[in-house]
């Protein structure tokens, strides 16, 4: 008995038990939590980095490419309508004047290009007519020669335009910077792609660390390519903040009717990009038409926004030379003029083309206002995909 009581814990013994048992199930609950927030950070990573869970199935399934090199900087070439006019410098025979068949209402920016480069093809045909001119009293002959370069001009300036080639597929890498409550950090990507008439136009900007970004958003432009560019089917936004719902909105556009993210519809403007495509748009309008690019000269772009459609007017300031890992790259850089119409959080966008990089955007500058925007700069040489065959 006595052995028995020698063996049996007393109150001290009772006493130093219950923390072990407290510690163990502490230990356990700790274990449980630890297990619980790993799967929801896989998760939200997953949802994040891989499938943006539902979110991108709402998306057109992207088109996919190989980039194979990159691109160095290069003497911009000639723009096509100005190959064309060196190719028609010398005057023609006299033929009864053909009047220009009316095409499809172009945009505000592709009529202005179009009589610059009208007027560029006449001065040009017309110079060796009034050479003549300048030596021998005017004939009939000599009139008629001028008309003739005259009538020729648009249709000149039209089969320039059709002469464009597009580039191949490109990928650009920014590095961002910028403000809200604080400075930002992260990286941006713009990718232009083409299957035969097929585009796609991808805009991808990460804040935070690649592996955890705080927020993300993806933006893509899916349509066609036609004769005054890019023509938009379909606008798709998705952004993504930690641990929230992602946010998603589509514009869709149809020849006779535009669909915004709000479910309003509007009619369309003539030349009418989304907030994805106007990027590669101005590329392609610079790259037909450069003498856009002068100080002082503005270019407008109807763009349909996920709430509203209207007339971007961007005002060209004049060359700077940039920084950037590529090296030193003269650029054109454009500013948008806000309208009164643009709502307090509307984001607009400044924009740095290189000639030199085939008139790509190597700086955008997103701001909102003067203490919240971010600011991506070209990072490396732009990628390109091997050019398509002959006939795509």
């Amino acid at each position: 008995m006595a052995l028995a009581l020698a063996v049996m814990p007393g109150p001290a013994g009772h006493a130093a038990r219950q923390p072990r048992a407290v510690r163990r199930l502490a230990w356990w609950l700790l274990l449980v939590a630890v297990l619980l927030g790993h799967a929801l950070v896989t998760q939200w990573l997953q949802d994040n980095l891989v499938g943006w869970s539902g979110t991108d199935n709402a998306m057109p399934p992207r088109l996919e490419v190989a980039f194979v090199h990159a691109l160095a900087p290069t003497a911009p070439l000639p723009a096509p309508a100005a190959r064309a006019a060196h190719r028609r410098i010398k005057p023609r025979a006299a033929r009864p004047a053909a009047s220009a068949a009316a095409g499809d209402e172009a945009s505000p920016a592709a009529a202005i290009s179009d009589a610059a480069a009208t007027a560029l093809l006449a001065a040009e045909q017309l110079t060796p007519v009034l050479a003549d001119a300048a030596s021998a009293p005017p004939s009939s002959a000599s009139q008629a020669s001028a008309a003739s370069a005259m009538a020729e001009a648009p249709s000149a300036a039209a089969s320039a335009a059709t002469a464009f080639e597009w580039p191949p597929s490109t990928r650009l890498t920014y590095v961002l910077t910028g403000n809200y409550r604080g400075e930002l950090h992260g990286s941006a990507r713009v990718q232009w792609v083409r299957q035969g008439p097929h585009y796609q136009v991808h805009l991808d900007i990460t804040i935070g660390p690649s592996f955890a970004p705080l927020i993300s958003r993806r933006m893509t432009s899916d349509g066609e390519l036609g004769e005054q560019g890019l023509v938009p089917q379909r606008y798709d936004e998705a952004t993504r903040v930690a641990f929230q719902q992602p946010r998603h909105a589509t514009v869709l556009f149809a020849p006779e009717l535009v669909t915004l993210a709000n479910g309003t519809a509007q009619a369309p403007l003539p030349g009418l990009q989304d907030t994805a495509s106007q990027f590669v748009q101005l590329t392609w309008l610079f790259t037909t038409r450069p003498e856009l690019l002068r100080t002082g000269n503005t270019v407008t772009m109807p763009l349909a926004l996920p709430r509203r459609i209207g007339r971007w007017v961007y005002d060209v300031l004049g060359e700077e030379r940039l920084a950037t890992p590529v090296g030193e790259l003269d650029t054109f850089h454009l500013k948008p003029r806000l309208g009164e119409q643009r709502a307090a959080s509307e984001l607009s966008a400044e924009l740095w083309f290189a000639p030199t990089l085939q008139y790509l955007p190597v700086r955008i500058r997103i701001q909102q206002d003067s203490e919240t925007f971010v600011d991506l700069l070209l990072d490396a040489a732009p990628l390109q995909a091997a050019p398509e065959a002959p006939g795509r």
